[in-house]
């Protein structure tokens, strides 16, 4: 597989691992992809040509989230540091080197845990944003890595891990457990939006109070009479949320969020922002998205759902999915409603968050005359 790599006679194939690799965390690679635009070699620099080429490296900063990013920079130094560790070199794009390493994600030596298929396919597609960066082309329908993934999957594949879905009665005993005071308004306000919203909890961070509030902004909130709209910013465009308003105002989100922003007074910019020391004062630092998979599991726990398993076991059954599963599991509508209100492109995407909403509602058994 590897009939295009040479060794150096008298030489050892492995690299110490103090050696720097060169492409590891090149310099003329930025992170963020923006450095990876320039001007070419033959034109001659001008003060608007610079301008318009940061301008254009601003755009590319965007074309995917930071967190995204962040980890496909990642993939990229990790994959560069196994090449050093394996005197290789992982420019030019080498096929047949990718597919041993997929290979070895798979099916490691030692103590290092393997990966799941996922969790390869992921790395794959960190690497194909590296090359892609570093003017190359990943092809993962060649021979050397589609067949090794093929076979990764039918070895090891495995169903999908769901997370428990939150449901009514459990958000319930949820929000019980949250104090009256203004980190408990802001908490409420997070759960039942996240609930009635089916929101992701990047999506739920990242609102602003209005449009253009912010630079980093992911969407905003608008109150109308008949509850909030939400519009918020999808990798295919923007979409809009409706959350209309509950049976009472203890599971009212709308409620819920109006009195947070009400006693916080937030008008202006990220809409759920942390509480200073004494707990009587909002602050403008935008809570991050791990704040919320906290909250889930620190109210799980203080709720004592699923009581039969152990702690562990049961903070790791919930987290920011368990709110969109929720609604889609226990909203008694037409499917197209929570396919639009989850912002899925395919019924069968939806159907993957209902947990046992329609196992067994159907009898087939019987239709078919048994």
């Amino acid at each position: 597989m590897l009939g295009g790599m040479t060794k150096t006679p008298g030489k050892s194939p492995s690299v110490p691992p103090e050696r720097p690799c060169p492409h590891e965390g090149d310099k003329h690679v930025a992170p963020d992809g923006g450095a990876a635009i320039a001007l070419p070699a033959h034109v001659a620099a001008s003060g608007t040509l610079d301008r318009l080429v940061e301008t254009a490296r601003d755009y590319a900063r965007q074309a995917a989230s930071g967190n995204t990013l962040k980890a496909y920079a990642k993939d990229w130094a990790q994959f560069a540091r196994w090449c050093r560790m394996r005197g290789a070199d992982p420019l030019p794009c080498p096929p047949q080197l990718i597919g041993l390493y997929i290979a070895d994600l798979a099916a490691p030596v030692g103590k290092t845990p393997s990966l799941s298929v996922a969790s390869i396919e992921r790395r794959l597609s960190g690497l194909a944003s590296g090359y892609a960066q570093r003017g190359e082309r990943l092809d993962r329908k060649d021979r050397h890595i589609a067949s090794v993934l093929a076979g990764i999957r039918r070895k090891h594949a495995r169903p999908p891990v769901q997370k428990e879905a939150i449901l009514p009665e459990d958000l319930r005993e949820m929000l019980a457990t949250l104090p009256h005071d203004l980190r408990g308004l802001r908490d409420r306000a997070i759960l039942l939006v996240g609930f009635a919203g089916g929101l992701r909890r990047s999506e739920i961070v990242s609102l602003d109070h209005g449009k253009d509030d912010t630079p980093d902004s992911g969407g905003w909130v608008e109150m109308l009479e008949g509850g909030a709209l939400i519009t918020l910013r999808g990798k295919i465009g923007w979409r809009e949320v409706e959350i209309a308003r509950g049976s009472s105002d203890q599971t009212c989100p709308v409620h819920a969020l109006s009195q947070w922003m009400h006693y916080a007074r937030v008008d202006f910019g990220p809409l759920f922002v942390a509480v200073s020391r004494s707990g009587l004062k909002a602050t403008g630092e935008r809570l991050s998205d791990k704040h919320v998979a906290r909250l889930i599991k620190q109210t799980v726990e203080a709720a004592g759902l699923r009581p039969e398993l152990s702690k562990a076991e049961r903070l790791a059954l919930y987290s920011g999915h368990s709110l969109r599963a929720g609604l889609a599991s226990s909203a008694e509508v037409d499917e197209r409603y929570i396919q639009k209100q989850l912002g899925h492109a395919s019924a069968e995407m939806t159907r993957r968050y209902q947990r046992r909403r329609d196992r067994f509602r159907v009898n087939l058994t019987k239709a078919a005359g048994l």
